[in-house]
């Protein structure tokens, strides 16, 4: 049916969403259906006044504030966990936060075939988010070096990327990072 009325199509052998337009409304069409029961779309909507001043949006503050969330309710969670879970959980909480004045992109596609996971776009400022599950340092590195590619596509000089860490002796926190030119704020929930 999704084919039939144009919100689909076949490429490469895989269904993917048609365009950005349809892709983003079915995205919120599945996030809606978890606003009332989320924890963390509840403490994104309740903290949203706090993230926004003089009409610029903080990323650096969301993402910080985020990590805490995330880590007081999710922090002892020993469920399965796949990387579509942390776009969902990042979402739910910007959600609120951008809601009526910015818009975000979930993997928006560069000229080059490569995917970038978050763009938001808030009042004319593009903020790029990668989001990983942590698989040791060198998958960080990759990661890293991954965002900086993005930055320079997008002609950006910051970026964020925003790790999920199950092991039991990991270390939360947030720290900024250069690569190259670019300069990565890496939050580590």
């Amino acid at each position: 049916m999704g084919v039939m009325f144009g919100f689909l199509t076949e490429q490469d052998s895989r269904v993917v969403v048609s365009n950005r337009i349809f892709e983003t409304r079915l995205y919120n069409l599945f996030l809606s259906e978890e606003l009332t029961d989320s924890i963390i779309y509840q403490s994104g909507d309740r903290e949203k006044n706090q993230f926004v001043r003089d009409g610029k949006l903080n990323m650096e503050l969301v993402l910080e504030k985020f990590m805490l969330h995330y880590h007081d309710v999710y922090g002892n969670s020993t469920e399965k966990f796949l990387e579509n879970n942390a776009r969902r959980m990042f979402l739910l909480y910007l959600k609120p936060i951008i809601n009526g004045t910015g818009n975000y992109y979930i993997e928006a596609q560069t000229r080059d075939q490569t995917r970038t996971d978050v763009v938001v776009d808030y009042l004319g400022e593009q903020f790029v988010i990668e989001l990983k599950l942590w698989r040791g340092d060198e998958y960080q590195k990759r990661g890293r070096r991954q965002l900086a590619e993005y930055l320079e596509y997008y002609h950006l000089d910051k970026g964020y990327l925003l790790s999920f860490n199950f092991n039991k002796n990991k270390t939360t926190g947030t720290r900024e990072i250069s690569v190259g030119s670019r300069r990565i704020m890496e939050v580590v929930v």
